[in-house]
C-alpha cells in the first residue's frame, strides 16, 4: 500500500492529536495509550524510511 507523504505527515497528526486525548482519558501507561503510540511509531518509522529514501535518489 502506497500512501503518499503528505497523506502520511496528515495520518501521523492526527493519530499525535488522538494519541494526546486517550493518553488524558485513560492514562499514560494504558494499554489503549500505548498502542495508539505503537502504532504512531509504526508511521513516523515509515515516514522516515520514506524521506532518507528521497534523499538517498538525489545524492
Amino acid at each position: 500500500m502506497f500512501v503518499e507523504d503528505d497523506e502520511l505527515e496528515h495520518r501521523i497528526n492526527l493519530m499525535r492529536k488522538n494519541l494526546i486525548l486517550i493518553a488524558e482519558e485513560t492514562g499514560l501507561n494504558s494499554d489503549d495509550t500505548l498502542r495508539y503510540s505503537r502504532k504512531l511509531d509504526e508511521l513516523i518509522t515509515l515516514y522516515q524510511k520514506r524521506k532518507n529514501e528521497h534523499v538517498q535518489k538525489f545524492n
